[in-house]
């Protein structure tokens, strides 16, 4: 019976993609707040399927800490649902996505619509400066920036390896910094169609203050998000491991 409820949940999912895009696709021709829209829409369906086809609840909390306006947002990365739920919560995000994801069908539409932040994971240098620049403009408009420290998803319980990017968006904003904690990969697993009954969790927690020193930012920040993940996780580790930095976004 599991096994049949995960199936039916996985053509939920991809099935809502393309009904959403083609179904709306008007909204591509008009301004981005309209796009915004269905894939907000979009993200609504996924967790109306996640909840009564799979039995998986998600839980917002901290929302007093949410932010409004210009923003750096920095969650914890352990599925795709880390990617949907903050199109419920958040009223304009803007997330730091890799290259690639811009030419896919019906995300790739959407994403470019929306002026998403795109990332070339070969382009060391120059693709950090491109990020910032382009995270700088739409900060301007007073988005939410959701940069993935991690870069990539990561399993419950692994080990931290936080990379610099979201260092350097943090600097040239001079700005908070939002930590947001999960235990999604618990029940959406980072790869293949896994999906697990119960309840996920996100935590909107306190910003972390402007103006830190680079070394003391990742510190503060790995060490908050990942404190709070073991708290709302089964798969606990009995202390926070010392951050490792990539030099790569």
């Amino acid at each position: 019976m599991l096994s049949l409820r995960r199936v039916l949940f996985a053509a939920w999912l991809y099935l809502s993609m393309p009904i959403c895009a083609i179904g709306m696709s008007p909204a591509l021709l008009m301004p981005h707040r309209a796009a915004m829209t269905v894939i907000k829409i979009w993200a609504r369906m996924v967790l109306f399927g996640l909840r009564w086809i799979m039995g998986i609840s998600v839980e917002v909390r901290g929302l007093e800490n949410r932010p409004t306006g210009a923003a750096l947002v920095a969650p914890k990365h352990q599925s795709m649902l880390d990617i949907i739920v903050p199109f419920t919560v958040l009223d304009d995000p803007c997330f730091v996505l890799k290259k690639e994801l811009i030419v896919v069908p019906f995300i790739g539409w959407f994403a470019w619509k929306t002026r998403m932040i795109t990332v070339d994971r070969g382009g060391h240098a120059k693709a950090l400066k491109d990020m910032v620049r382009h995270a700088r403009a739409r900060l301007a408009e007073q988005r939410q920036i959701v940069i993935f420290p991690e870069g990539t998803r990561q399993l419950p319980g692994a080990e931290p390896a936080y990379k610099p990017g979201v260092a350097a968006i943090y600097r040239d904003l001079d700005g908070p910094c939002w930590p947001v904690a999960t235990n999604a990969g618990e029940h959406w697993p980072a790869k293949g169609i896994g999906f697990t009954p119960g309840v996920v969790v996100f935590e909107f927690l306190s910003p972390l203050p402007a103006g830190l020193k680079r070394a003391e930012f990742m510190d503060r920040l790995a060490t908050t998000i990942e404190r709070a993940t073991d708290e709302i996780s089964s798969h606990r580790r009995r202390s926070v491991a010392p951050v490792h930095t990539k030099e790569t976004t």
